[in-house]
């Protein structure tokens, strides 16, 4: 599914962001940027769970150094994270970074900037302008904090513009929902330019995960948002699992299996707990986009198994398996894994021919 054209497109290292392209999920490492081989590898597990954009830290010039061998590494496109030095930024431009995050409340030379934005215009190479609520420019100080967020990214966009640049991603990140939300819609009256969306120190999961989905689900259902981040404090691969669920839960993007199962109650007769983890490890590398219904209950079960593109129905003693709404296997209890699996393989198999 594609969004609307509404922003106007960017392209960083070869993926599209906005002018309808679909939603892109991103993440950024948490390894020290300057051990090369930690952060390959997990650029690498962030590839496997189909992240599409990386982001790194770039604290000193070692760091920044460090981009050319990462980049020969990998295969997606990567964004140096700029805080405090633009000089940081003019070293990773030189290393062969795909785009730049550059922070306008803690870089405040406008010459240091603008040398910058000359490296970047001549190598096309976009840069986001990344503010946080947390570390917004001391001198804007009127309105809510949405507001002043929104003032500090115009001004930047501004500054930018009169540079004759205009390859700009936005961000307007806080833990507070609502404060977010409240700048994204703001941002969104006042420019094309496409908008990376994310609650910035969500925390750990499930709770980190629970309040990124809202106010990231809130700002795509509406139709604001090019590109997303869940930021929590975990292992980043935790990170790009929950962007894509949200990104499925809103049917915006495919990407792997999605499990259906009911919650149990007093009517289920089955350790319908223990059958769907083991299939929720099983389809984790799944690469159809299949809908896997597990369900442990007369009142929706089989409703439910019927609707999937592979369902089982489980019961005490046994089970029915059911295939695009057809029933094609009455199973035993011992065997509800192994023949719900192979359906699912059957499945998969015929979607890749």
């Amino acid at each position: 599914m594609t969004r609307s054209s509404k922003t106007r497109a960017v392209d960083i290292g070869g993926v599209t962001v906005g002018g309808g392209a679909p939603v892109v999920v991103q993440s950024m490492t948490k390894t020290d940027t300057r051990d090369v081989s930690a952060t390959v590898a997990q650029i690498a597990e962030l590839e496997a769970e189909g992240c599409e954009l990386v982001r790194v830290a770039v604290p000193d010039m070692e760091a920044a150094r460090a981009i050319t061998a990462i980049k020969k590494a990998i295969h997606i496109p990567l964004i140096a994270d700029i805080h405090f030095d633009h000089r940081l930024a003019l070293e990773s431009l030189k290393a062969g970074v795909d785009a730049l995050r550059l922070n306008p409340g803690n870089i405040t030379s406008r010459q240091g900037v603008a040398r910058v934005v000359a490296k970047a215009r001549a190598r096309h190479i976009p840069i986001r302008i990344g503010v946080n609520a947390g570390s917004l420019p001391k001198d804007i100080t009127e309105g809510s904090l949405a507001q002043r967020m929104v003032s500090a990214a115009l001004r930047e966009i501004g500054f930018l513009e009169g540079l004759d640049f205009d390859l700009i991603k936005i961000s307007l990140k806080a833990f507070d929902v609502p404060t977010t939300v409240a700048g994204y819609h703001l941002m969104a009256r006042h420019t094309r330019y496409p908008l990376h969306v994310g609650i910035t120190e969500a925390g750990p999961p499930p709770a980190g995960s629970i309040r990124s989905a809202v106010g990231i689900g809130i700002l795509l259902h509406q139709g604001i948002g090019d590109t997303i981040r869940v930021s929590l404090t975990s292992p980043p691969a935790e990170e790009v699992r929950a962007a894509w669920e949200i990104l499925k839960s809103l049917n915006l993007r495919e990407h792997g299996a999605v499990l259906v199962s009911c919650p149990t109650c007093g009517r289920c007769d089955v350790d319908l707990q223990g059958l769907v983890a083991q299939v929720e490890q099983r389809l984790k590398n799944l690469g159809s986009p299949l809908k896997v219904a597990v369900m442990g209950c007369e009142v929706n079960g089989p409703g439910e198994a019927r609707e999937a593109d592979v369902g089982l129905a489980a019961g005490k003693g046994r089970g029915v398996i059911f295939k695009k709404g057809e029933k094609v296997r009455t199973v035993t209890e011992a065997s509800f894994m192994d023949d719900l699996m192979a359906v699912v393989a059957e499945m998969e198999d015929s979607n890749a021919g």
